[in-house]
């Protein structure tokens, strides 16, 4: 499919007059689109839904979750990818964002590196993707090069492969083994798919990243139980989480944590159960690190 027939590339009947408008007119309109994001998700749930529990099953088994994209869709990757490292307390390298152009792509955009079929090859070798990961290229139009290129490697290695795109029928999720396809239609400014494309394409990737998590056993109820404490905002957190969800005192949610050696999850066992904290440990090890499990444990 041609880039003037996509369609993201078309222009939006209900802002040809962008120009003309009040600021307030002007923004209410731009509401009025963003609106219509969530419905086109919606839409894709069933999907959605498929591809956590293939990214939960790969990741259970050592794989990794990694997104890639060029400029925007890159960034959102990256900003969904660092930080399931302090919510949910992932490894450095288990969810992990690559963008075409590398870090300067980040605060300078480097149009011309999603034109890059080696450098996307170059990018995944740098990670030594294996077919143990699931890769998902992000691409609003569905035809990126670097993305296409990012694809077909990973899928001559055997991973998991999936295309988040904004098109319907396009060629990323032709070629990709699953495919989430999020039409939210044209921008209102036309061709900014930094705009609608881009919110989609966030959300999906917050639903994937903590539907992942969740199944993984790294929720507890609906708190971030694996919760990397390395701020005074994050350690006052794990003490709200120990508070709320077993019904302590702050001091005694304090004394708990400490013995717990700042480990949220670990706290809570020691504290229902009544254990140690390596007793606590083995127990979550035995069963996947899975409170609900481990409570239900006689």
């Amino acid at each position: 499919m041609t880039l003037e027939k996509l369609i993201t590339e078309q222009r939006n009947e209900n802002s040809m007059n962008l120009d003309s408008l009040s600021t307030i007119q002007m923004i209410t309109l731009i509401n009025e689109e963003d609106k219509k994001v969530a419905v086109a998700v919606e839409k894709e749930l069933p999907a959605i839904g498929e591809v956590i529990d293939v990214i939960v099953n790969q990741l259970s088994q050592g794989g990794r979750l990694i997104y890639i994209g060029a400029g925007t869709s890159g960034r959102v990757g990256i900003v969904d990818a660092v930080e399931c490292k302090p919510t949910f307390g992932t490894i450095h390298d288990e969810v992990i964002g690559i963008i075409a152009g590398g870090k300067a792509a980040l605060i300078n955009a480097q149009e011309g590196s999603e034109d890059s079929k080696e450098d996307a090859i170059h990018d995944l070798k740098s990670i030594q993707l294996n077919q143990k990961d699931c890769l998902i290229g992000i691409a609003a139009s569905g035809r990126t090069p670097y993305v296409v290129s990012a694809i077909n490697y990973a899928n001559q290695l055997g991973a998991t492969t999936i295309a988040l795109s904004s098109n319907k029928g396009c060629f990323i999720g032709k070629i990709a083994k699953m495919k989430i396809e999020v039409e939210t239609g044209s921008e209102v400014l036309t061709g900014s798919t930094r705009m609608k494309a881009a919110t989609a394409h966030k959300m999906v990737l917050n639903m994937i990243s903590t539907g992942s998590m969740v199944k993984l056993g790294k929720v507890y109820e609906n708190l971030m139980v694996d919760v990397q404490i390395t701020n005074e905002k994050l350690y006052k957190r794990a003490l709200s989480i120990l508070k709320n969800c077993l019904y302590i005192e702050e001091q005694e949610a304090k004394e708990l944590l400490e013995a717990a050696r700042n480990e949220v999850k670990t706290a809570i066992i020691m504290k229902i159960k009544q254990m140690g904290y390596e007793q606590a440990k083995e127990a979550l090890l035995r069963h996947d690190n899975h409170i609900r499990i481990v409570l239900r444990e006689e």
